[in-house]
Formats: structure tokens, C-alpha cells, sequence
């Protein structure tokens, strides 16, 4: 497992870099070639629409999607999702990955998530040599796009949602006795400010400067959106402006926004749009972009069953397994808004994903592949039951 682990890390997968991301698919395709699937599909995905520092919409090209099934006439089907990009662009300094110590790994999406799919694999090579697998059908989606919002996979994702009984996320464990069952909802957006440029020195007064008017609004955004409770908002970047004797008559500001809850997510949609109609002022326009990409993950008070049964699983392991939230949005938030029920947090445990310290505990791959492939040939021997019929939460 950590020899897989490390080959697929090795192989740089950014979101956007598409050579990249056809090699890492490859592997991906031989390696799941030993569990014999009845069918296997390598999906085109449409382009991803980006703005441009200029504020121009580009179309992205993506990698392609990979689904395997097998079973699917079963009384039982089980979806299986993780991605396999990464947040490191190729130029990235963080390339490689190394051996920490016999219980670390640490390298470029070692956690987040190559190594969630080496759990997969492993939990459902173990579910093939049970007398009970053909009691259970199984659906694997791996996609390229999940660490930029999953813009091309998404209706996939909720196609193949609509034929499954359960879904089972492999995102990396918080810590050896957590489970994520509730993710904060994410969106990504953009503010386009145009003012009028002139001369910096002769006529000032003529211009109206777009970068302090992205600068005033990500301020004002802040302390707005941050004042709603369980909300959040990052602002990760301004473009615009050029040579400092010339009053800059465009900007983009950039920005991250997190939610808790439905009613919050239209919260801050609404504030959001405040905030921009007003920021049209003293000839400067301002222009939306962007969305809520990944909506919030709520399941309510309790887990569901299946969670509690994953936990008796877990003991039986001798894992002490609790349920936990998490700030970070996953493909669970898409899979759960179509109203399946869905395990999250299913790979390996993983530390300071997205930073040049991205490391696994090495134990708990056989840990959590365990886990999983017990819970699989419970379901597949009837032992415990599927959930019950989904449902359609509503916005």
C-alpha cells in the first residue's frame, strides 16, 4: 500500500494540469484492473469556465473521469468516490515523496487523497474474496476535478448517486478516532471592479482607481459576512493595477466562502449581493461571479445508522471511532445533497493537507481499509441492513 501510495504521489496531478493527470489515470485503470470489474469507463469531461486576470471567462480543459462497476443487477450498490488531483502545481516545490519515519509518509497528496484510494482498492480486494460479494454491486468514480469544486464530475456524481443504496467517501481521517458526518458548504467567487484610468501625477482627480475599490470592498465583505454566525470568508487574491503612475481601472478580487447551514448559505448569497450593488458607486461597476460549488453537508442531529454501524465495525477492530464536523467541503457535500446517505473521511489519517507537511499515519491504511471492507461484506451478508430509502433535503 505505501508503495502505491508513494507512486501515485510522485506523479504531479494538479487540478489543471492535464499531462499530469492522464498518467496518474493510467495507473489508476491497472491498478483497479485486478478487481476484475464488469465495466469500466474513462469519461471526457466539459471544460471548466475560469476568469482570467484581465476578467475574462477562459474554458479550462480537465482530465477524465474513471468509473469500474461491478454487480450491478446486486440487491445492494455501493458507490465509491474519491478524487485524484491535488492542489500542487507542477512548478511547486513540493514534489516528492519521502519516508518520515515507519509510521509517516509525507508527500504531495499522499493523504488528500492518493492514499484514500489506495483504501478503496484494498477494501475492495478483500470484499472480492468474500463468499457473500455477489450479494453486493459496486460503483467506483475516481475524478480529476474535486480540489477546484468537482465543476465537470458533479453530475456524475449525482447521476451515479441515484442508483446507489450508500455512498462511501475515502477523504483522509481528521485523527485515528474521527469520522467526518457534516462539512461546511463552499463557494468560490469573484468581484470584477472597472473604474477609469489617467494619469497618477497630471489628472488623478479623472481617474477612479478599481484596485481600492477591491481593496475597500474586501473589508467591508469581511467584516459583513463574518458577522454572520458559523459563516466565513478568506480573501485569497486582488488582480488588477500595473505601473504606479497610472490610476488602475481594473480589479478582481477573489474570494472563499464557507457556510454552515442552508439558511446561512442564503445568507450570505443575499449580503453577497448587498454588498456588491452597492459597491457601484463614484463610476465604479461591480460584477458577480461565482457560486456555492459545494453545499453544506447537514445530516441533522444524530448520524445516521450506517454511521453507527460503521462504528460497531470499527470496535470490532478495536477502533474507538466518534463523529466529527469538518470546515472543508468534499464531493460527500454533492453526493449528500442528492439525498444518499454517505460515509465520509473513509482513507487513511492525514495531517496539514495542502501544505508542504502533507503526511499519513502509515497504520492506519490497513486500519481503514479494514474498516471499510468489513463494513462492505456486513452489508453484502446481510448482517446489517442498507439504509433505508433516500430522500431529497431541500434548500
Amino acid at each position: 500500500m505505501v508503495q502505491l501510495v508513494s507512486r501515485l504521489a510522485n506523479i504531479n496531478s494538479f487540478s489543471h494540469h492535464v499531462p499530469g493527470l492522464a498518467v496518474v489515470a493510467e495507473l489508476l485503470r491497472q491498478e483497479f484492473a485486478g478487481l476484475n470489474p464488469d465495466r469500466v469507463e474513462t469519461i471526457a469531461l466539459p471544460p471548466a469556465e475560469a476568469l482570467s486576470a484581465a476578467g475574462e471567462i477562459l474554458q479550462t480543459p480537465l482530465g477524465e473521469l474513471l468509473s469500474f462497476s461491478k454487480r450491478a443487477d446486486a440487491p445492494i450498490q455501493a458507490l465509491l468516490v474519491i478524487h485524484y488531483d491535488t492542489v500542487y502545481a507542477p512548478e511547486h516545490a513540493f514534489t516528492s515523496v519521502t519516508r518520515a519515519d515507519e509510521a509517516t509518509l509525507r508527500g504531495p497528496g499522499v493523504a488528500d487523497a492518493k492514499g484514500g484510494i489506495v483504501v478503496m482498492q484494498n477494501a475492495l480486494l478483500a470484499l472480492e474474496q468474500s463468499a457473500d460479494a455477489a450479494k453486493l454491486g459496486w460503483t467506483v468514480l475516481l475524478n480529476p476535478d474535486e480540489e477546484i469544486g468537482s465543476p465537470g464530475s458533479a453530475h456524475l456524481l449525482a447521476e451515479a448517486a441515484k442508483r446507489a443504496d450508500l455512498a462511501m467517501v475515502f477523504e483522509p481521517a481528521p485523527t485515528a478516532q474521527t469520522l467526518v458526518t457534516r462539512r461546511k458548504g463552499s463557494g468560490n467567487f469573484s468581484v470584477i471592479f472597472h473604474g477609469r484610468s489617467a494619469h497618477a501625477g497630471r489628472e488623478i482627480e479623472k481617474g477612479r482607481n478599481a484596485v481600492l475599490a477591491a481593496a475597500r470592498f474586501a473589508i467591508e465583505a469581511t467584516a459583513a459576512i463574518s458577522g454572520i454566525s458559523g459563516a466565513t470568508i478568506n480573501v485569497g487574491k486582488i488582480d488588477g493595477g500595473g505601473p504606479v503612475n497610472v490610476v488602475p481601472d481594473l480589479a478582481i478580487l477573489r474570494l472563499n466562502l464557507r457556510v454552515e447551514t442552508p439558511e446561512q448559505q442564503r445568507q450570505v448569497e443575499g449580503r453577497l449581493a448587498e454588498l456588491v450593488a452597492a459597491a457601484n458607486r463614484d463610476d465604479i461597476t461591480a460584477a458577480l461571479h461565482g457560486q456555492f460549488s459545494s453545499p453544506p453537508w447537514t445530516p441533522g442531529e444524530r448520524p445516521p445508522v450506517i454511521f453507527e454501524e460503521l462504528c460497531a465495525a470499527g470496535r470490532e477492530l478495536g477502533l474507538d471511532l466518534h463523529a466529527t464536523s469538518s470546515g472543508g467541503a468534499s464531493d460527500a457535500n454533492k453526493i449528500a445533497s442528492a439525498g444518499l446517505p454517505v460515509l465520509d473521511s473513509l482513507g487513511p489519517v492525514g495531517f496539514d493537507i495542502h501544505s508542504q507537511n502533507e503526511r499519513i499515519h502509515i497504520p492506519s491504511l490497513v486500519e481503514r481499509a479494514k474498516l471499510s471492507a468489513l463494513l462492505l461484506t456486513k452489508l453484502a451478508s446481510g448482517r446489517i441492513a442498507p439504509p433505508p430509502a433516500r430522500h431529497i433535503p431541500t434548500m
